[in-house]
């Protein structure tokens, strides 16, 4: 199977699953528990159908939006995702560089692999950092400060990982960072030299962002450890009113999911919220964001910017979500696979065809812009 012949999601699934060892692969697939939220943050598209209108005369639709002060052409961007460079070696820089061709925003996790200021020097398009919040609050105030010196445009704190999910995927391997395989794990890792081969021959696996703090490269500290030991599950709604506070510029929470969380988020002065359940890889049984969606939206849509994430494969999922109120759509998984079948022209294969699923769509829909979808183009299932 070759890059040309991946047409949808579960092609590039299916190619990452044949070039990454098992344990590097089950960490992009796994979910938390038993797996169910992962599921249904798919199968919740499946509940409502489009209704499109007909004769309307498209013949160009603009797909461009604009989410916390941010224009991009797409309705759909690159979420921030963690070890990018362990999936493929050019990890961010191929995400980076696909996001910009096509116009839309990317994002550098706290646990990324390149740092935000190479990436920020690299592309103009806008650039989201993902943040987690430590214990030690002189480390998050240097790092905010250090986003703000990188001209970040939008500081997104993640606030559904005060710790860890119970990934049981990684435990039957032994997958860890810095790895610590169990007999099986190593077996399969052998089974794929060629992804050996590209790890040892490129530049040595490090976490930019938190150099200073955590040397993976010396096996000083795990992932495991770092979401144990440094990041404070005391955080609270005072502490994210001061980060908003220093920060002074576009500022969003990720993992909110409840009605009442998201008038606070509006309350302290947050531009944009993200529901998400972190693909599933938190609080296995929670709900789908697609499902809790038009609640939120209709209780803050009007005050604050209404994202969502998980589950999105195709370009009909991102109609459905911009119809029920999403200013955006983040994709996860969706460029990961892709990442690792190919690099960089794995990611710009996806991304492009993702935008042509949304172009055909919105034609089929008979709507010219996104602004023109609505409620009245969805019908749920009972």
């Amino acid at each position: 199977m070759q890059l040309r012949h991946c047409h949808n999601f579960q092609d590039f699934r299916e190619l990452a699953r044949r070039r990454l060892p098992g344990p590097i692969f089950n960490y992009i697939d796994g979910a938390a528990d038993d797996e169910t939220t992962y599921r249904r943050n798919t199968a919740a598209f499946e509940s409502c159908d489009l209704v499109p209108d007909v004769l309307r005369g498209v013949s160009e639709v603009d797909t461009s939006v604009t989410v916390m002060g941010q224009k991009l052409a797409l309705p759909f961007y690159c979420s921030p995702t963690a070890l990018q460079r362990l999936f493929h070696h050019q990890g961010e820089r191929a995400v980076a560089a696909a996001a910009a061709g096509h116009g839309t925003m990317f994002g550098v996790s706290s646990l990324g692999t390149v740092s935000l200021e190479e990436l920020r020097r690299l592309h103009a398009t806008p650039q989201i950092y993902q943040f987690y919040f430590h214990k030690d609050r002189g480390l998050n105030r240097d790092m905010l400060q250090r986003a703000k010196a990188a001209g970040v445009n939008v500081m997104m704190l993640t606030v559904d990982s005060i710790t860890g999910g119970n990934r049981e995927r990684d435990l039957r391997t032994g997958f860890s960072i810095p790895f610590r395989l169990t007999l099986a794990g190593m077996l399969q890792f052998a089974l794929k030299p060629a992804w050996g081969l590209n790890y040892v021959t490129h530049e040595r696996f490090k976490l930019p962002q938190l150099d200073a703090h955590v040397d993976m490269g010396r096996g000083t500290m795990s992932i495991g450890r770092y979401f144990s030991e440094m990041l404070d599950p005391a955080m609270n709604w005072g502490d994210v009113e001061e980060m908003v506070r220093l920060w002074d510029g576009p500022f969003c929470l990720k993992g909110v999911m409840s009605v009442g969380d998201a008038r606070r988020a509006a309350d302290i002065g947050c531009n944009g919220i993200v529901l998400s359940n972190h693909g599933g890889r938190q609080l296995d049984g929670s709900r789908s964001a697609f499902d809790q969606l038009s609640e939120v939206v209709d209780a803050v849509g009007d005050r604050i910017d209404v994202m969502m994430d998980g589950g999105v494969q195709r370009g009909s999922h991102v109609l459905k979500a911009l119809s029920l109120g999403a200013k955006a759509v983040g994709i996860g998984r969706g460029y990961l696979y892709p990442l690792a079948a190919a690099g960089q022209a794995g990611v710009e294969r996806a991304l492009g065809l993702l935008r042509d699923e949304v172009v055909r769509g919105m034609k089929l829909m008979g709507c010219k812009s996104v602004a023109e979808l609505s409620r009245e183009n969805l019908r749920f299932r009972v």
